[in-house]
């Protein structure tokens, strides 16, 4: 069966009403955390439930496991469940970063099985220029059961230290290329990446108007990116495991299947200074 990955704003305008659809704002400011639910409140697509990054779509840091580790499965569950997400509900998710944030929760959700996930291409900027309604109505719903079907799509750290330069093993970093080298590291205690790791700047996803490029061009750069390496060998990951799922998502528009998330990322790996740094 084949899934919507992507969505335009007239799609979802003509699907807003219909009861097994849920809209999620995912907005998300990493230099000030309280934006995107202040941005919600002051206007939404109609609909839509707000997420928050730290408390919704990720878990509890220990300083070893990186800045936005995953969230407990059945955490993430209950609050699907509690906006009325079933398995067959269709999930729309946006924010107003390219899909920065709300890619976060469209990998999430097929990791626990839910293929139903689409994002708003544009997302909410697309929306607003294009003169769309906006809600400040908080949503309700009533809640359902959300069941899991988690998938093996998770890398842990000790598999990437076992197959650091390692053939068939193609770890791809969607940091900034100057914090890829090492430069001008905010985020971060220690600059640099991990050996062997290639560099796709997620932000080369998109056009000029902060949409997602043509599947085609998108295909073109991961194939020579991989340079001969199958996509379902490819590792992404970021600075804490959000990015990098713009990465993901970017390869499934181009039909490139099976890659996975090292989701502590840059974050979990630096934490640990035995391990190795390249610069």
């Amino acid at each position: 069966m084949n899934f919507l990955t992507l969505l335009s704003c007239d799609e979802l305008s003509r699907h807003l009403n219909r009861p097994d659809w849920r809209v999620f704002d995912c907005r998300h400011s990493l230099s000030d955390v309280e934006s995107g639910e202040k941005a919600y409140a002051e206007g939404h697509v109609p609909g839509a439930f707000f997420l928050h990054l730290d408390r919704d779509l990720s878990g509890p840091m220990n300083g070893r496991n990186g800045r936005h580790p995953l969230p407990d499965p059945c955490c993430l569950a209950s609050t699907l469940g509690a906006t009325g997400v079933a398995r067959d509900t269709q999930v729309v998710a946006y924010d107003d970063a390219g899909g920065m944030i709300a890619g976060r929760l469209w990998w999430l959700l097929r990791w626990l099985g839910h293929d139903r996930v689409a994002l708003l291409d544009g997302g909410i900027n697309q929306w607003m220029k294009e003169g769309r309604e906006l809600s400040t109505e908080l949503t309700q719903s009533v809640p359902c059961v959300f069941d899991i079907a988690r998938r093996d799509w998770v890398v842990s750290t000790e598999s990437v230290l076992a197959n650091i330069n390692k053939e068939g093993f193609c770890l791809i970093d969607a940091r900034s290329p100057d914090r890829f080298r090492g430069e001008n590291e905010t985020l971060d205690p220690v600059g640099g990446h991990i050996p062997g790791a290639r560099n796709r700047f997620f932000r080369d996803n998109l056009d000029d108007k902060g949409c997602f490029r043509h599947a085609a061009e998108l295909r073109r750069d991961f194939l020579e990116l991989l340079a001969g390496v199958e996509a379902d060998k490819a590792v992404m990951q970021c600075g804490s495991g959000v990015t990098a799922c713009h990465n993901l998502l970017a390869m499934e528009i181009a039909g490139l299947h099976g890659a996975r998330l090292y989701a502590g990322s840059w974050s979990e790996w630096c934490a640990d200074p035995a391990r190795p740094v390249e610069r």
